[in-house]
């Protein structure tokens, strides 16, 4: 039994080993371990990382292509305005051409009729003869710049009339006449009967004399260049 106890306590030291203890073999398992997670964790990191650069590499190209589109899309919308404004001004410009063959032939017609016009009416038309060219310019009554109201108000206060200064007003200032039955000095109307937005003088021949807009100024016209819609008769 001693004897048992002994072989047992000399055999302890050696099971219980530290790891300077162990062989040759066991310690280039454990360095081999430690190599291959080392490595393992480099492989997933040189992953890891190009991942990123991928990501970051489509979120790049998908910004340029954006940039790519968007300078594109900008060009053709500049494109477009250019061409629309070149045909804006072209047809302006077609107007204005048509304007001044009117106004030319208009004028031609309006002098004879301004002096084969006979006592106040004459004298109106020959005031807005002369007035021909002038500036409109909203809210002036002359004597280098009208309005449309304007105009017709201070040709008739030529010859002591004195019309409303709007030209709501002066649609109704008169004897309502129809457009087939006009006179020389009827005052035109455009828009409703007392709520007229624009006004002229008949001056005879199918024209018209007014203070038209900013760009034309005082000019004489056919009525097929603005159909009127109604009339009245002051003089």
């Amino acid at each position: 039994m001693i004897g048992a106890v002994a072989l047992t306590g000399a055999a302890s030291p050696a099971q219980a080993s530290s790891p300077s203890d162990q062989t040759p073999n066991e310690v280039t398992q454990t360095l081999d371990l430690s190599q291959l997670r080392a490595a393992d964790a480099t492989a997933q990191a040189v992953v890891t990382y190009q991942l990123q650069a991928a990501q970051d590499q489509a979120v790049s190209d998908a910004a340029q292509a954006a940039k790519q589109h968007k300078a594109a899309d900008d060009k053709k919308a500049a494109e477009a305005k250019a061409a629309a404004e070149r045909q804006a001004a072209q047809q302006a410009a077609s107007r204005s051409a048509q304007r001044a063959s009117l106004s030319v032939s208009a004028s031609s017609s309006g002098s004879s009729v301004a002096s084969s016009a006979s006592g106040s009416v004459s004298s109106v038309l020959s005031f807005l003869q002369a007035q021909l060219g002038k500036a409109y310019v909203m809210g002036s009554t002359g004597p280098n710049a009208y309005d449309c109201s304007g105009l017709v108000q201070a040709a008739f206060r030529t010859i002591g009339v004195d019309l409303p200064r709007v030209s709501q007003d002066q649609s109704t200032a008169g004897t309502q006449v129809s457009l087939s039955n006009l006179q020389p000095g009827d005052i035109l109307y455009w828009g409703s009967a007392g709520s007229a937005y624009h006004v002229a003088v008949y001056v005879g021949n199918g024209n018209f004399i007014g203070a038209q807009n900013p760009s034309t100024g005082v000019v004489e016209h056919s009525m097929s260049y603005d159909q009127p819609t109604g009339a009245v008769r002051v003089a």
